[in-house]
């Protein structure tokens, strides 16, 4: 989003405060968010925070508008607040010190009653935004990035993304299968299968490890040989991946230590399991291998 343009539709309809908006789909996903109405002028007629049941259907609304922005607007029927707004300073100010101090959410508390006495705007969004709030989306909005063409592109000239400098050494790569992925710097991969995958800084795959449809966050550091070899021997697991493990519909977070012949494939189709002693929670199906976890060598997940 071009935060400008926000502004400025903020300024031209001289509003209090702007919602930033995108239709939504899903009525699963609908009831995640805060949803709104607004009227011809693009002002917000009505707020509604997660609705479920008979308030989601309520807040249905006509995206026709939306024909030449999007195909098949018919499909949208919800306007979901991003969670992005944009304030005249003396409104903000006075909703917090004065009117509403004793409340302290703005999707849920301050927004509903602001907009019945305050010129509130809606500004749709058109272009691809996913929020990020559930393990869910999470995992499926950095799984998209491997898709060819992805839906959202990291490499535009025009809008440069810019990261820490860590000053990492390239990533090496030694007989390896990689299929649409993203491989992040300084990482170690040997003999090793990845498809469709994210593998963060630093990280470590021993051979014949397959990642598909994974999320491995990385390293915030380097063992050496020397480190690797004494851990192996005390039968103890490094960081990172160990030989023979098969991993996917996986979040890896960062400095996890899985070990050799270890299967993580959720084959039992789990939705939700709650396992820290274990090193790992499962989400909507999705196994997350705790930070610093360790999961043991012949593991099955």
């Amino acid at each position: 989003m071009d935060y400008m343009e926000l502004v400025q539709k903020h300024v031209d309809d001289n509003a209090d405060i702007t919602l930033s908006c995108a239709p939504v789909g899903e009525r699963s996903r609908a009831s995640d968010y805060g949803l709104v109405k607004f009227d011809s002028s693009g002002r917000v007629i009505q707020f509604s925070e997660k609705p479920k049941g008979a308030a989601l259907e309520e807040m249905k609304v006509d995206t026709s508008f939306l024909n030449f922005a999007i195909d098949s607007p018919a499909e949208y029927p919800y306007i979901a607040s991003m969670g992005v707004y944009v304030f005249k300073r003396d409104v903000l100010l006075d909703l917090l010190k004065s009117r509403y101090a004793e409340l302290h959410d703005f999707g849920s508390e301050i927004l509903p009653k602001a907009l019945h006495e305050h010129n509130v705007q809606a500004y749709v969004f058109t272009d691809y935004w996913e929020d990020i709030g559930t393990i869910r989306s999470f995992f499926d909005a950095n799984m998209a990035l491997c898709e060819q063409p992805p839906k959202f592109e990291f490499y535009d000239p025009k809008t440069p993304f810019f990261t820490s400098p860590r000053y990492l050494p390239p990533t090496k790569s030694d007989k390896c299968r990689i299929k649409d992925a993203i491989i992040s710097h300084g990482c170690f991969l040997r003999e090793c299968a990845i498809e469709h995958s994210i593998v963060g800084v630093r990280s470590r795959l021993n051979s014949g490890c397959e990642l598909k449809n994974t999320m491995m966050m990385g390293a915030d550091l380097y063992e050496t040989e020397d480190e690797i070899s004494r851990l192996l021997a005390e039968g103890k697991v490094p960081i990172g991946v160990g030989e023979n493990t098969k991993i996917s519909n996986c979040i890896i977070d960062m400095n996890a230590r899985v070990g050799r012949n270890v299967s993580i494939t959720n084959k039992e189709g789990v939705q939700e399991a709650d396992r820290p002693d274990e090193g790992y929670y499962i989400r909507s199906g999705i196994v997350v291998v705790l930070k610093n976890a360790t999961i043991k060598d012949g593991t099955v997940i």
